[in-house]
C-alpha cells in the first residue's frame, strides 16, 4: 500500500509540474498553438519587450504599404525642394540651409503619441548631426481642420521642447504626397544633392529610447559619411496615419 501511495503521489506532482510548465511557456511568450496558428497567418502576437509605440489600441501603427503603393519617393530619387513656413514666421527650403550634406527630412506632427515619444529623440539627432552637415528639418502633414494640429498649437508646442530645428506647416497638404510620408512620424534621409537614400523609422524602438538596439538614421548618416550606402535603406514608418483634409 506504502508503495502505491507514493507511486500516486508522484503521478500526482508531475501532472502539477506540466501545468505550470504550459502555463509559463504562455506567460513567457513562447509560442503557444494560438501565437502559432497567427504568426502562420502572418499576425504576429505582441511581445511586451518587442511591441514599438505605446500601449496597443486602435490598430497597428506600422506602415503597411509599400513604396510602390505609396506612390512617393523612392530610393535614389531626387526629392523637389519646398518653401514652407516655419514656426518663426520665416520661409525655409533646402536650398537655404547653408553647408548642408544631407537633410533629415521627418513629416512628425503635435498630437500623434509616436510623434511625442520622439521629440526628444529628434532634438538630440539634430543637435548631434546639424553641425556635421545633416539638419533635422520638421514638416507637420496633419491638416490644420484640427485646431491641435495647426500653426499655433505648432507653435506653441516647438516652444514647448523646446524644438532646435525648422518645424514647418505642409500648407495645402502638397509636400506630404510628393515624399509619400504616411505616417507621423516618417523620416526621408537626402544626400546633398538631395537623393534619397533612406526612408522609414528613426529607430528600432519607439515606446522606449533606453531599449533602442538598432539606429537606424544615425547608422545612415555614419554610411553616407564613409562614401557607402545605407544599409537597410528602408524601414516601414511607426506612428499615426497622416490626417488628410476632409475637402
Amino acid at each position: 500500500m506504502r508503495k502505491i501511495s507514493i507511486l500516486i503521489a508522484i503521478i500526482g506532482l508531475s501532472a502539477s509540474v506540466l501545468v505550470s510548465c504550459k502555463n509559463e511557456t504562455k506567460k513567457s511568450g513562447e509560442p503557444t498553438a494560438e501565437n502559432q496558428h497567427k504568426e502562420h497567418k502572418g499576425e504576429h502576437p505582441p511581445h511586451d519587450g518587442d511591441r514599438k509605440g505605446p500601449p496597443k489600441g486602435g490598430g497597428s501603427p506600422e506602415q503597411t504599404k509599400t513604396l510602390e503603393e505609396i506612390g512617393g519617393y523612392k530610393i535614389g530619387d531626387v526629392a523637389t525642394d519646398f518653401n514652407l513656413k516655419n514656426v518663426d514666421g520665416s520661409m525655409v527650403s533646402l536650398a537655404n540651409i547653408e553647408n548642408a550634406k544631407g537633410y533629415i527630412v521627418t513629416f512628425t506632427c503635435n498630437e500623434c503619441p509616436f510623434s511625442k515619444l520622439y521629440e526628444d529623440r529628434l532634438i538630440a539627432l539634430n543637435n548631434e548631426y546639424a553641425p556635421k552637415g545633416y539638419p533635422v528639418i520638421a514638416i507637420n502633414p496633419n491638416s490644420p481642420e484640427n485646431e491641435k494640429e495647426g500653426y499655433e498649437a505648432m507653435q506653441k508646442r516647438a516652444e514647448e521642447k523646446g524644438f532646435t530645428f525648422p518645424y514647418l506647416v505642409d500648407e495645402g497638404q502638397k509636400i506630404y504626397p510628393q515624399y509619400g510620408a504616411v505616417r507621423t512620424p516618417h523620416v526621408f534621409l537626402l544626400d546633398a544633392e538631395r537623393k534619397v537614400q533612406y526612408i522609414g523609422t528613426i529607430d528600432d524602438n519607439a515606446k522606449s529610447p533606453e531599449d533602442v538596439k538598432v539606429k537606424f538614421v544615425e547608422d545612415a548618416i555614419e554610411a553616407l559619411e564613409k562614401g557607402e550606402k545605407p544599409n537597410p535603406n528602408f524601414t516601414k514608418a511607426i506612428g499615426c496615419p497622416v490626417k488628410a483634409s476632409r475637402a
